[in-house]
């Protein structure tokens, strides 16, 4: 009797697996300790585990919830099927938080279940940003539906996925679960929260949370604020308490806060307060990952706080030093005038930062990104800058206008992971000078001597972690230096399985396989070892430095009344000088209380050089 024909009273599983995807040789990307876990499982999971305490499915029946993160974990739908059949009962495999680049991988994994009966549905990002952003749905997701997989698009909470449940117990799962028009609140909903095994599976003992979801902004490549909405929607001080003394108690003390600019969260301040308290007050060794925006600076308190609370760590979307760039981008809330500041305050107060930077804007040739990122290492103290192709996710505007235009974009979903180029640059570049531009972007920030210049300025701040500040480095530049895939992506001891190989392409002779593997751990293990040598021998000079303390350079120096006119950042940059006319001219008015002169530009309405500065 097949699963999904037994009618076992009393049992249902409901198995949940958040699936990685291919690397370029089509074997999923897979560690024996991954770098991110999965804050989609640990909500799905939480939502799960209420449901199953509220009996959703009637009294008396049990359910059995069964988690995989395929980053840290191979996923083997064989090993599952028997499982099911062993023990009996229903199912449901929800495939959760799918991307663009996983579906594929998704649906590959998906198709061993539908053989074997079992009803399957997939959520996530890639579902919900074509739902929101097409007219109808794209040949992949038809093409899906029609071997009998469910998707579900919008988020879980406030009971949705009880429905999903029921359907699947009772045998009548729904092609498509649409909840895209109505954004659920999440105060009082169940914390997220991941089983203490995928914490263990992740570098650092990391567990992640959201606190809130949404965007004020419009960015023209982001696709979270067309699937979680313009709107921010946050969970209690109560439910952060929560959450952190549950993952604490099981040992847990690192946290990424997936929000994309928790600056944003209007309780920024009660929820800092809140952890201030347990650190402070309660002795609580907690540690926290966050993503804040380019003016988090300017909020009275903010960075002085969220440091006190525990933030060791921001992420903050720089995305390009360019305001015409910015612009084309609708990222105006950027401001290049502030860049400097920020950085500085961050650093001051002893946070590692993570700029993002996108490549691949109209403005763009391989000459100026490289100009760009010297001026960079230069004038900006940022510790870890880490590279991105501008890329038309599904869910985009950007890849809107493409698609109802008829533009060429890869097919592939599998490349759209912002490592790969899938369209054609719509300046200057060719695709090779394009993605030789990428690789050169990678190779010129990553050198020796600017890893050298990195730790200087670490080792010069009393406050600075020096250790910690190279070991994010060497993840970031060995990743892609010699895994070929994007740190976020990355992890400790590549996993391949020689049968997990994309369906598109043949199974290698065992004998190829496991001499390409086994040898390319052999060579890249050397290879980590090598430079891991040679950039512990920089830290080491670094912290022995006469000048040690004294240690300064322009990118740290206190900034000085001139600077403004003499950096590059204003003056070799595409649209730099007329946005720092926007600040001087912004400056005056607010110096003097109204603008200066007859030619005076009104905020909101100027040329679109000078626009980013809004």
């Amino acid at each position: 009797m097949s699963p999904s024909t037994d009618v076992t009273a009393g049992l249902f599983h409901f198995v949940m697996v958040k699936p990685t995807h291919y690397d370029d040789d089509g074997y999923p990307i897979q560690w024996f300790r991954s770098a991110i876990p999965s804050n989609t499982l640990a909500c799905l999971n939480a939502l799960a585990e209420d449901a199953r305490a509220r009996e959703v499915l009637g009294p008396g029946v049990e359910m059995r919830l069964h988690t995989y993160d395929e980053t840290n974990r191979r996923v083997r739908p064989d090993k599952i099927i028997d499982m099911i059949r062993r023990e009996g009962g229903r199912a449901l495999i929800g495939l959760v938080g799918v991307q663009s680049n996983q579906f594929p991988r998704a649906v590959d994994l998906a198709k061993p279940f539908i053989a074997a009966g079992l009803p399957v549905c997939i959520g996530g990002f890639h579902i919900a940003g074509c739902i929101a952003m097409l007219p109808e749905l794209p040949a992949d997701i038809k093409a899906a539906q029609r071997i009998g997989i469910s998707f579900f698009a919008g988020e879980a909470e406030e009971h949705r996925l009880d429905e999903v449940l029921r359907d699947a117990y009772q045998g009548a799962l729904k092609p498509l679960y649409n909840y895209m028009d109505a954004l659920p609140n999440l105060t009082g909903e169940p914390a997220p929260y991941l089983p203490r095994k995928h914490v263990k599976r992740t570098v650092g003992n990391l567990s992640s949370i959201d606190l809130g979801r949404g965007c004020p902004y419009q960015c023209s490549f982001c696709t979270i604020i067309n699937v979680q909405g313009r709107k921010s929607r946050i969970r209690s001080v109560d439910d952060l308490e929560k959450i952190v003394r549950e993952n604490y108690a099981e040992g847990i003390k690192r946290f990424f806060i997936t929000d994309d600019n928790f600056a944003r969260n209007k309780d920024w301040e009660p929820l800092l307060d809140r952890l201030i308290q347990m650190r402070e007050g309660e002795g609580m060794n907690i540690g926290f990952t966050i993503q804040v925006d380019t003016l988090c600076h300017k909020i009275p308190g903010f960075i002085e706080k969220a440091t006190r609370a525990g933030v060791r760590r921001a992420f903050i979307g720089l995305e390009n030093i360019n305001p015409d760039n910015l612009i084309a981008a609708k990222k105006r809330q950027n401001k290049i005038t502030e860049y400097r500041e920020m950085l500085q305050k961050w650093r001051n107060h002893g946070a590692i930062t993570y700029a993002g930077y996108i490549l691949g804007f109209p403005a763009d040739t391989k000459a100026s990104i490289l100009r760009d990122v010297e001026i960079i290492k230069r004038e900006l103290p940022i510790d870890i800058l880490e590279f991105f192709f501008l890329t038309p996710l599904p869910g985009s505007e950007d890849h809107k206008v493409l698609s109802s235009n008829g533009i060429w974009m890869d097919p592939d979903m599998n490349k759209y992971d912002l490592n790969h180029r899938v369209a054609h640059h719509s300046g200057k570049m060719s695709d090779a000078e394009w993605e030789e531009a990428y690789r050169a972007a990678w190779e010129t920030f990553y050198t020796p001597e600017h890893i050298y210049t990195i730790l200087r300025r670490t080792c010069a701040n009393r406050i600075g972690r020096p250790g910690t500040t190279l070991s994010t480095i060497l993840w970031f530049y060995l990743t892609i230096l010699y895994e070929g895939v994007h740190p976020l992506e990355s992890g400790a001891f590549r996993l391949k399985s020689r049968r997990d190989r994309r369906a598109s392409l043949p199974r290698e002779n065992p004998l190829v396989f496991y001499t390409k593997y086994w040898g390319g751990i052999v060579v890249t293990a050397a290879n980590y070892l090598r430079i891991y040598l040679r950039c512990k021998a920089l830290l080491k000079k670094a912290l022995n430095a006469p000048d040690r303390w004294s240690c300064s350079d322009l990118a740290i120096a206190a900034p000085k009344a001139d600077e403004f006119e003499a950096l590059d950042l204003y003056h070799a940059t595409t649209g730099g000088e007329a946005a720092l006319a926007r600040k001087h001219r912004d400056d005056a008015i607010r110096a003097t209380g109204h603008a200066q002169g007859a030619g005076s530009i009104v905020p909101g309405v100027d040329s679109p050089s000078v626009a980013a500065a809004e």
